[in-house]
């Protein structure tokens, strides 16, 4: 099952505090607002985005369709794919795809520790 893209989305106190840190240790902004409290990361071929007052808790995220530059893949498993996958595996749903849909979706889950997972399709 080939779930995507992968970064962490960290839920963050002070988006430009935490900005500058992440500078610090070699990461570059590609992609967000940080006047709208969100901002992606990469350093290399590690992503991460920063969202204030936007998550709860950290959100480890994977994006179907993209590879890790965030480029659009030819061939990718559809996120309604995925759903199906893993309810058939027993996995248990929080937010699920509206299947009558073509497109952007996404669904939401959670680990057995409460880590909360998103699967978030932009194309």
């Amino acid at each position: 099952m080939e779930l995507g893209a992968f970064s962490i989305s960290l839920s963050v106190k002070d988006i430009h505090r935490s900005k500058d840190f992440y500078e610090k240790l070699g990461f570059e902004a590609t992609g967000g607002n940080v006047d709208q409290n969100w901002v992606v990361m990469k350093n290399g071929d590690k992503v991460i985005g920063l969202f204030q007052d936007m998550f709860e808790k950290n959100v480890l995220t994977f994006n179907p369709g993209w590879n890790n530059r965030a480029e659009e893949l030819d061939s990718f498993t559809d996120v309604r794919d995925l759903q199906k996958e893993l309810k058939h595996r027993g996995v248990e749903l929080i937010k699920e795809a509206d299947e009558m849909t073509e497109g952007p979706e996404h669904i939401t889950l959670e680990d057995p520790d409460g880590n909360p997972i998103l699967i978030d399709q932009h194309r």
